[in-house]
């Protein structure tokens, strides 16, 4: 599937107030999912002997898709689509190593 087609199908699903004009609430969708993310990040190492296993996989790939949701609502919310971003990123990256600054941080490197 295509970023963009993703995007579109993903629309059909979204129950919030002020769709359109809410971005707000899909970032906050999307901070919360990359937390849940991160908790199940955390019990592969508490609870899984640090070894990703095949249902932790699958419970990550679950929230992953969530937080793509959110990610492609946040991008609908501000007139952008999920392949304009992913084609800036790339470009941004590519551009960073080019220049050999893809260490350190910050935005102007």
């Amino acid at each position: 599937m295509e970023l963009n087609e993703y995007q579109r199908q993903s629309r059909r699903t979204a129950v919030y107030q002020n769709i359109g004009k809410n971005p707000r609430y899909a970032m906050i969708g999307l901070c919360e999912e990359v937390g849940e993310i991160a908790g199940q990040l955390k019990r592969v190492e508490r609870d899984d002997g640090d070894v990703i296993t095949p249902e932790r996989r699958e419970k990550l790939k679950l929230e992953m898709g969530d937080a793509l949701w959110y990610m492609a609502s946040l991008a609908e919310e501000l007139g952008l689509t999920l392949e304009d971003i992913a084609q800036a990123n790339l470009a941004k990256l590519a551009d960073r190593k080019a220049r050999k600054a893809l260490h350190g941080s910050g935005d102007s490197r």
